[in-house]
């Protein structure tokens, strides 16, 4: 019988991007992450009009409405309450991760998307503002949970000389998202009163394309070798992601990463910071994910209109002004995806924290000299500009890949618990106090965030490793020295030295020793 050995000629396990996993990449960010961007920015248009039916709500319920600081005060929970769900949803994905797998949590998770988007949906008609809170904290929820496992889930499928271009894939369509509601959002769309429970509910459609589409592709591979041990559905899933010449290499090396790990259950979050062969990993979630929420974001999106009025925009154009910046976000997503397997994590990273740091800088001078040089405020538009395309063409998405990267499989989950819970701790502190910070410091508060781009850039400049086209295995040796430990990475012995072959069409590990017998008798 002939026998195809499935593995490239050179031995290097170098992949190409196929149909099933670009079409995977697409459908999981598309169901997932992009909801997330389109809830941050789903809220900004409808304001004024959530905030009258509340009003008119309580009015009917009590007899008198409430006063203005009151009905902000409501608002800002209806938009904050997101975050707390994202921080709620980012601890339960090391449990359901492991229980479920990453394309099973996905999926699973779908029926948080059409509980929410029903009862935002159908608020007004019950005249119930508890309706639209609760189902911004259930979105927050679900968004916690997708914005760890879809990044995961794309790390552990894709090929080593892909992974950074796969990785980006969730981030550009968070910043779609965005740009899709500012869309959506224009008064000649859905920005009229009558449309805002629609346009708050509209979440459930690209959930249920993904729902529809999704359970057809296969899980991880990586989760089902090294955590259910199912080498049969572990081959199909390889099949279905690879060219078939790359299947023997890839599963050596999965291999070899299950040798080098001391135990094969998944670590909890608590052994995870005990663990000091991964201190400096560790270490470099937290500063990274921090970082990225903690650059200013946030709050530059929080001060966009004011900036605009200021540089002389008239009122009726900002929100065409705002289409604009969600444009950029798209574009520089773009360039940072299409480029990160070319110039690397680290230039990405550096550069964009470096040139966000320059920005906020800017704004802080420009905001103090545009009442004497009326050419500065057009500076400060350039500077919004320039942060939110620093962003998002590497702090936006490269510390969500990093936190997969730089963790073995049995480590990652908890990686990914402590990097998600930073992440969205960190995002509602700058919502809940920037406004003081801007209240007390004036334009002076765009420095701090100077200080802790160029601090996150010096980090990744002085202690994190270039990891692109790295194995996880190589990774983890590259961190070894500076963690002061030794990876356990023992040879095989004779007998375990495993080859897949392709046997009447199906994948079969097999001993080099059965192997030798095997061609002797033939």
């Amino acid at each position: 019988m002939a026998e195809e050995v499935l593995i490239e000629p050179n031995g290097k396990s170098g992949g190409h991007l196929t149909t099933s996993l670009l079409a995977v990449a697409f459908l999981s960010s598309f169901g997932s992450s992009m909801l997330y961007g389109y809830n941050l920015a789903v809220v900004n248009s409808p304001a004024e009009y959530i905030k009258d039916f509340y009003n008119q709500t309580i009015v009917r319920r009590n007899g008198s409405g409430v006063d203005e600081e009151t009905l902000i005060l409501i608002y800002s929970v209806t938009v904050s309450i997101f975050a707390i769900g994202g921080l709620v949803g980012s601890l339960t994905v090391g449990m359901q991760v492991t229980r479920f797998g990453r394309r099973g949590t996905l999926v699973h998770s779908t029926v948080l998307v059409f509980i929410a988007g029903g009862l935002m949906g159908f608020s007004r008609l019950c005249e119930s503002p508890e309706m639209i809170i609760i189902g911004r904290f259930i979105m927050g929820i679900h968004s916690g949970i997708s914005l760890s496992v879809v990044p995961m889930y794309l790390g552990e499928i894709a090929p080593k000389n892909l992974r950074g271009f796969l990785g980006l894939v969730p981030s550009i369509f968070i910043c779609i998202g965005v740009f899709i509601a500012q869309i959506l959002g224009l008064h000649e769309i859905l920005g009229k009163e009558e449309h805002w429970p629609l346009f708050l509910s509209l979440v459930v459609v690209p959930t249920f394309i993904q729902l529809m589409l999704l359970p057809w592709f296969p899980e991880s591979p990586r989760y089902l070798l090294m955590e259910k041990r199912n080498i049969h559905a572990t081959i199909t899933a390889l099949k279905w992601y690879r060219a078939k010449c790359n299947i023997q290499a890839e599963v050596e090396e999965m291999q070899e990463e299950q040798r080098s790990l001391s135990s094969v259950e998944t670590v909890s979050v608590l052994q995870l910071f005990r663990d000091p062969s991964v201190r400096w990993q560790l270490v470099t979630v937290l500063v990274v994910n921090a970082g990225m929420q903690l650059s200013g974001i946030d709050a530059i999106w929080f001060y966009t209109n004011a900036i605009f009025e200021n540089a002389g925009i008239a009122a009726h154009q900002i929100q065409y002004t705002t289409v604009g910046t969600g444009a950029i976000e798209v574009i520089a997503g773009l360039i940072g995806c299409f480029t990160i397997e070319r110039v690397g994590r680290r230039p990405l990273m550096i550069g964009g924290f470096s040139f966000m740091g320059v920005c906020c800088a800017g704004i802080t001078f420009s905001l103090l000299l545009q009442a004497h040089v009326p050419f500065m405020r057009y500076v400060s538009v350039a500077c919004v500009v320039g942060i939110i395309a620093g962003f998002c063409i590497g702090p936006a998405g490269v510390p969500f890949l990093m936190t997969g990267e730089l963790f073995k499989q049995s480590y990652r989950p908890s990686a990914y618990i402590v990097g998600g819970f930073l992440n969205w701790i960190s995002n509602f502190t700058v919502g809940f106090v920037f406004p003081f910070l801007q209240m007390s410091a004036g334009a002076f508060c765009y420095l701090v965030f100077c200080g802790v781009c160029v601090g996150v850039a010096a980090y990744v400049f002085f202690i994190i490793p270039e990891t692109k086209n790295k194995t996880f295995v190589e990774i983890s040796q590259m961190f070894a020295l500076r963690n002061a430990c030794e990876i356990e990475n023992q040879p095989l012995g004779t007998t375990d030295q495993l080859r897949l072959k392709k046997m009447n069409g199906y994948g079969a590990l097999v001993s080099e020793d059965v192997d030798k017998m095997d061609r002797t008798e033939k």
